[in-house]
């Protein structure tokens, strides 16, 4: 039986004052996907997309978290890049092809990304999601 997956809370600042600026006023990534039990969208910034081997991820430093529920459970969302919203589908990598995405994606973060490597050190434990278009019609 397995426990529950690693997951590093944002702080209360950070979820209650600067997401929210950032969301409105900052020029940031911003995910909006719609929760997985309040039916409700619910925008989260991010860093931009991760890109290797000519493909775009997203990638969860921060482990398992409400945003990668939420992406599991609907499998698409709105995807707003530098002011441009796209309508995207994803899909959850897994085994070897996650843990190479995953290296690669905490050598680019540096020393920024350390701190969330060293409490959640399992690349397992980082979701993956390869980016595509959305080509389902909206009715």
């Amino acid at each position: 039986m397995s426990g529950p997956k690693p997951y590093i809370r944002s702080s209360y600042l950070m979820t209650h004052l600067v997401n929210p600026l950032v969301r409105r006023f900052g020029p940031v990534t911003t995910l909006t996907v719609v929760g997985r039990s309040s039916g409700q969208p619910r925008p989260v910034p991010l860093g931009a997309p991760f890109e290797y081997a000519g493909r775009r991820y997203l990638v969860s430093g921060r482990g398992d978290t409400h945003w990668v529920r939420n992406l599991r459970a609907a499998g698409h969302a709105n995807l707003r890049v530098h002011g441009r919203t796209e309508r995207i589908q994803v899909q959850e990598v897994a085994g070897a092809e996650r843990e190479a995405i995953v290296t690669a994606y905490r050598t680019s973060l540096g020393h920024s990304g350390e701190p969330f490597f060293r409490q959640i050190p399992d690349p397992a434990d980082h979701p993956t999601f390869l980016i595509q278009p959305d080509e389902t019609p909206t009715t």
